[in-house]
């Protein structure tokens, strides 16, 4: 596996964990370190997304 898709897979799982913790706690845990909605908070979100449109990639490889 290549260093991106680890990275990109640990952006997917942090992504995943703070879903949870949203959908059954309504704790929003990135908010929670960095600020509602600051600019370091958008840019986490952001890489999560971009994460998960490369984690597409990752169903397909070998």
């Amino acid at each position: 596996m290549k260093v991106v898709d680890k990275i990109a897979l640990v952006l997917i799982i942090i992504g995943a964990i703070n879903w949870g913790l949203i959908g059954f706690f309504k704790f929003n845990l990135v908010d929670a370190i960095f600020g509602e909605m600051s600019i370091l908070s958008r840019i986490i979100y952001a890489l999560v997304g971009l994460s998960g449109l490369w984690g597409i990639k990752l169903l397909f490889d070998d």
